[in-house]
């Protein structure tokens, strides 16, 4: 096919909409636009063809054999294309919205806010899968993940939702008064992990640690880490922005604190999104924004 050779898509739009209507005025306010603006592109798509599209001889504006032939065509045409359009606009709207987060991201951030998201979009049907495994992002699988990091994950889309850097935490009935001035005066104490994450390990070997703990470490769901941390169970390495009322009110203690430019993003794979994970992600922008600075 020679694209070249064919008349805009705006003219064929046009002509087709008057075949419908069969008048300027109704065609052009179906299109938003003029019936002069109908006119131009009806004559234009005239010029282009070198045929007589419609006869003007009479008060009334009719199809010649012509017209009536290009308008069947563009009957199946145009009607082919918006089945093709709808087909693939409500593909997968009957599946719910996959969102992967951690367990404390879901307990201390998600899911007090979730309620809003429920209101805004009834519609929308979630699966929320709360891990701390880093899960594939496949198409039909995942639609969305909450991800913790500097948002470099390649192959993805990623953008910052919650600033936050990381901080090395304990309660101080379970420092006792001891002066903490390098990772190695830990040692001796436990450690607290969530479930499917390795975030003490990670931490002690990028300060140079190579010494085993002392006193082991508990693995234990999200929700349930923030209780252990505030009851002088062990030390843990978590989102600064999760425990800033604890440090204030005393509850928790801050022993290190780690580099800025970290923090939750909300990543999913190149192209386009669902209608269902644009409402989401939308409405996680419009959450991230009233909280950046909380």
């Amino acid at each position: 096919m020679s694209w070249r050779d064919m008349p805009s898509l705006a003219a064929l739009r046009a002509f087709a909409v008057f075949a419908e209507t069969g008048t300027l005025q109704q065609a052009g306010t179906l299109l938003n636009v003029s019936h002069a603006a109908i006119s131009q592109q009806l004559r234009a798509l005239e010029s282009h063809m070198g045929v007589a599209l419609l006869d003007r001889s009479g008060r009334a504006l009719k199809l010649t054999a012509e017209g009536e032939h290009l308008s069947q065509a563009l009957t199946l045409g145009f009607g082919a294309i918006r089945m093709a359009v709808q087909d693939l606009s409500t593909r997968g709207a009957g599946q719910p919205l996959h969102v992967t987060c951690t367990p404390m991201f879901a307990t201390h951030w998600l899911m007090p806010r979730l309620a809003g998201f429920r209101q805004a979009c009834p519609e929308v049907d979630l699966v929320i899968d709360p891990t701390g495994e880093v899960m594939p992002l496949t198409p039909g699988g995942i639609d969305v993940a909450l991800r913790y990091g500097q948002g470099n994950w390649p192959g993805l889309v990623s953008e910052m939702l919650l600033p936050s850097p990381m901080v090395v935490v304990a309660a101080p009935g379970l420092l006792d008064g001891r002066q903490v001035g390098r990772p190695e005066d830990l040692l001796d104490l436990p450690w607290l992990e969530e479930i499917g994450t390795n975030e003490a390990s990670v931490w002690l070997r990028s300060r140079g640690v190579e010494e085993d703990l002392k006193a082991g470490r508990v693995t234990l769901p999200g929700n349930l880490l923030m209780d252990a941390l505030r009851g002088g169970q062990g030390v843990a390495v978590t989102v600064r922005k999760f425990v800033v009322p604890d440090l204030v009110a005393g509850r928790l203690t801050e022993l290190f604190c780690e580099e800025q430019g970290r923090g939750y993003h909300i990543v999913h794979r190149p192209g386009v999104l669902r209608s269902g994970a644009r409402h989401f992600v939308s409405w996680l922008r419009r959450e991230g924004a009233t909280t950046a600075g909380v």
